[in-house]
């Protein structure tokens, strides 16, 4: 397994942090380096690694969608009842 990905990953790391820290133009600057390098090291990194963050992505989306939904169903019982009593 080749770990070239990881150059460009620990560049955005490093990027992020300045980032977070910094209050001027750099920081904003910094932002745009640790975007660009994350993507960089998505595209280099070996399949087993993308297929498995494609996988923890699918299983969070699935149970963000599962929430909202719950959350929307629960509003919705709510303004239900409000309308009935008034």
């Amino acid at each position: 397994m080749v770990l070239a990905f990881l150059i460009p990953l620990v560049t955005a790391l490093i990027s992020g942090y300045l980032y977070k820290k910094s209050t001027d133009e750099i920081g904003y600057l910094a932002g745009g380096v640790a975007i660009i390098s994350f993507v960089i090291s998505l595209i280099l990194a070996p399949w087993e690694i993308q297929v498995l963050l494609l996988v923890v992505v699918l299983i969070s989306t699935q149970k963000l969608l599962q929430q909202n939904d719950y959350q929307v169903r629960l509003d919705g019982g709510t303004n239900n009842k409000d309308r009935q009593e008034v």
